[in-house]
């Protein structure tokens, strides 16, 4: 007699992800929400990257993982916000089996290698505070491409393993997601059978992929902090607070909207709530990156000004010619 679990599995080739189901008169306004909001991320991120390479003045390790943060932020919105924009636009909500754990996969991966990255941008705020004597010998371009490279290699093999086990769950319906993306935790709800493993597994791999880095961050500006505070000049204090007080934001946004979308995830939340608070840390932080390093960083509005300055330039002699 055939197993009849196994026999739904096989025909659940597909996954019905829920998204704002309950806002259904709204698609248009949020359609052009966030087709507005994923222009700008892509659009900002880009020109932090092409500031970045085109600039000799920001070839320095801040700016250079800097660039790779706003590489992957582009990658990370264009792996989510894509996907809600054709479920918007069309009102097909359902998504392949292979396609949910492809998104799952980039999503969990560039997840893990963003936490690495601040970290890594942590020590060198660290570095070049309480170590300025050295910084330039510790944070030589082979530390920088280690630390990069490492983060971006730790979170998509990683990844890949979680992914692999999750794959070789058992569904056997409903198949219906309650999120705007394939998100590992609704997915493990909807598996049949013993699921303690994948659950444990989940645990362990957040656990691996937030606590480590979040601490090494956390240290870091504790050095620095106290570091800041032994500097005798209000003058002093301020201008080596500026240094880090961008990527202190960052950071801040990135772990606290985690930790309470996470903490709600455990507690009687409307659903709705819990979706917006999500949109918070995988939508609303890769617009805000490009925005507060801008904004508060007076290297990168000087390179800023003077390619548009020289943009203008091109443009005028153009229109001469």
């Amino acid at each position: 007699m055939a197993d009849p679990e196994r026999g739904n599995q096989t025909d659940m080739t597909k996954f019905i992800l829920l998204g704002f189901g309950g806002l259904l008169d709204q698609n248009i306004f949020l359609f052009l929400l966030f087709l507005v909001i994923y222009v700008a991320t892509v659009a900002g991120n880009t020109l932090i990257v092409a500031l970045v390479v085109a600039d000799p003045r920001l070839h320095t390790p801040m700016y250079f993982f800097l660039g790779n943060l706003s590489s992957l932020e582009t990658c990370y919105s264009s792996t989510l916000l894509p996907r809600v924009l054709a479920s918007l636009r069309t009102g097909n909500r359902t998504i392949l089996f292979n396609g949910c754990f492809t998104q799952m996969y980039f999503f969990g991966a560039l997840a893990s290698t963003e936490c690495y990255l601040l970290a890594a941008m942590s020590y060198d705020r660290y570095l070049a505070i309480c170590k300025p004597l050295h910084y330039l010998v510790l944070m030589n371009n082979r530390c920088c491409v280690q630390l990069a490279a490492g983060s971006w290699l730790s979170g998509f093999l990683a990844t890949a393993v979680f992914v692999l086990f999750m794959s070789q769950l058992i569904f056997c319906g409903p198949n219906e997601i309650d999120h705007f993306y394939c998100d590992p935790v609704p997915l493990i709800q909807l598996g049949c059978g013993d699921k303690r493993l994948m659950v444990l597994l989940d645990f362990i791999m957040a656990c691996v992929f937030t606590l480590p880095p979040f601490l090494l961050t956390v240290s870091s500006y504790v050095c620095i902090i106290a570091t800041i505070l032994r500097i005798p000049s209000a003058t002093g204090r301020q201008k080596t607070f500026s240094t880090c007080s961008s990527h202190l934001i960052v950071v801040t946004i990135f772990y606290g909207t985690i930790l309470v979308a996470y903490t709600l995830l455990k507690l009687e939340t409307p659903r709705i709530l819990k979706k917006v608070l999500s949109l918070c840390y995988t939508v609303l932080t890769p617009l805000a990156n490009p925005l507060i390093y801008s904004l508060r960083n007076r290297e990168f509005k000087e390179a800023l000004s003077k390619a548009i300055a020289k943009y203008v330039t091109c443009l005028q002699k153009s229109s001469k010619s």
